[in-house]
């Protein structure tokens, strides 16, 4: 029951990051908003829960866990039906901004939970159960999102966390063991303010950046500027005080395991959250589909991901990780050098079967990962360290998507232009009477041509981008050297690590 109560409310926070993004063009209309406008509905989420998620380990020491569990079900909850009443642009962002608050703490704490109700040989089963949780928003939202927006209204795209986030905190409520507040960890204003500022400053700069044509922009020379420097003092403020009386504890970094960790959970992150924002957008505007048959053809890439969620869970202790983990990323790998063949010319198969590759391959990676990361950390430093992974893993997301939409814009501008030095009164082939009666140099077959020569331009920068994720889930590989089995004292007692 516990298991449940915690996976609902990890849900609908997962749900929320992406659901919300193919509803816009219909709450852009309804609250008279513009499209530079609108997209602080999904800014203020990201923001909020970026910020916040680092409080995670301090609220929990100082209130206890369950207690902030709770607030953060009813706060999210709450922030939700606001969301879903809204009659404002300004309303609906301030609420979705008190909705990225309290949500930020909830996928975190139920990592953290499963991890203490479990023992360490369950680990691997527990991580497989919240992986799930976590892996369903960023899969299912967007065709979620799409039907609730066509079959009812955007509104509901809020109004269905009520029933699942009332289920989820009764659940939380009535099973949740309660924990004492230790109260060990100080307030650290200081690190709190420059870690909040450096964070802010890197989701605005990735979120607006490309909008704002990077470093042609102001406003983005401010948002550098301002991460520079909160960044730089953060990292020395911390550095010169002692552990446990800093906002962050440089502990975490001492654990190979748990670093090692972060720096892959953050290119699954880059690789995830990046295909899912390119494969809807080339199927929709390079290949004609709608929105519901584009969800239907990537949707199987999900359900890959939790059948090897579950087959993994009961693998995790007998076979070492790392061989799981390379098994994954080779699996991925494959699927984006697959996606790199892509063509204008695609059956649905062509589209399908890259997608269920993948998704197993990252279902390999996220379980034995997350398990393999948090092995060897003590239990009183698991609330913490799980605010930052899933961190990283946004921060990771942000990154991926910012990078692989400037590289389409940029390679579709370089591809159009690379091309259209081909046409001319001088090419043969378009003076063929079977070309030159669709397409010409003037008037409307010229118009014909650059139309065909841009739709060409684009699925080359696609393919640019498939290839670059490609190359670099391969190098991340090697990597794996670097994460080693150990032993970890927990209570008194020597336990096995969860990867021998």
């Amino acid at each position: 029951m516990i298991t449940i109560s915690i996976m609902l409310a990890t849900i609908i926070q997962a749900l929320d990051g992406t659901i919300a993004n193919v509803a816009l063009p219909h709450m852009q209309g309804n609250l008279s908003a513009s499209q530079d406008q609108i997209t602080w509905v999904l800014t203020s989420f990201i923001l909020a829960s970026a910020i916040t998620m680092p409080l995670t380990g301090w609220l929990c020491d100082r209130f206890g866990r369950k207690s902030v569990f709770l607030a953060s079900i009813a706060g999210f909850t709450i922030a939700s039906v606001l969301c879903g009443i809204a009659g404002s642009l300004t309303e609906i962002v301030l609420a979705r901004f008190i909705q990225g608050i309290f949500g930020a703490a909830l996928v975190p704490l139920s990592q953290a939970v499963l991890l203490d109700i479990n023992p360490r040989e369950k680990h691997g089963s527990a991580m497989a159960v919240w992986g799930m949780g976590v892996m369903i928003g960023p899969i299912l939202g967007p065709t979620l999102g799409g039907w609730l927006t066509d079959a009812y209204d955007w509104r509901w795209v809020f109004f269905i966390n009520v029933p699942v986030g009332a289920m989820a905190l009764y659940g939380a409520w009535r099973y949740i063991p309660r924990t004492l507040a230790t109260r060990r960890m100080r307030f650290d204003m200081f690190g709190f303010v420059t870690l909040s500022l450096a964070i802010g400053a890197l989701q605005m700069l990735l979120d607006r950046g490309e909008q704002n044509d990077w470093f042609s922009s102001r406003e983005t020379w401010i948002e550098a500027i301002l991460l520079a420097i909160s960044f730089a003092y953060f990292v020395a403020h911390t550095a010169l005080r002692p552990a446990g009386k800093s906002f962050f504890d440089y502990r975490l970094l001492m654990n190979s395991n748990y670093v090692t960790g972060l720096v892959f959970i953050a290119i699954v992150g880059m690789v995830l959250f990046a295909t899912r924002a390119l494969t809807p957008s080339m199927l929709q505007g390079l290949m004609g589909y709608p929105a519901a048959a584009a969800g239907l053809v990537t949707a199987p890439s999900g359900l890959g991901t939790m059948l090897a969620m579950v087959i993994v869970g009961r693998l995790v202790g007998k076979i070492d990780v790392r061989y799981l983990l390379a098994a994954g990323f080779g699996l991925t790998a494959l699927s984006l050098w697959q996606m790199s063949r892509y063509t204008l010319v695609l059956s649905q198969s062509d589209i399908v079967w890259p997608g269920v590759i993948q998704g197993i391959g990252l279902g390999l990676v996220f379980v034995p990962l997350s398990t393999a990361a948090f092995s060897t950390l003590s239990p009183e430093m698991r609330a913490e360290g799980a605010a930052i992974y899933s961190l990283v893993r946004n921060i990771g997301s942000s990154v991926g998507i910012a990078l692989v939409q400037t590289l389409l814009t940029r390679n579709t501008q370089i591809a159009h232009a690379s091309l259209t030095e081909h046409i001319s009164v001088a090419n043969a082939t378009l003076q063929s009477p079977s070309i030159n009666a669709f397409y010409g140099t003037s008037g409307a077959g010229a118009a014909l041509l650059n139309t065909e020569i841009t739709r060409q331009a684009s699925m080359i920068a696609y393919i640019d981008d498939f290839w670059m994720m490609f190359l670099m889930t391969l190098v991340i590989i090697p990597l794996l050297i670097l994460m080693r089995p150990e032993r970890s004292k927990d209570a008194g007692q020597i336990d096995h690590a969860a990867m021998e």
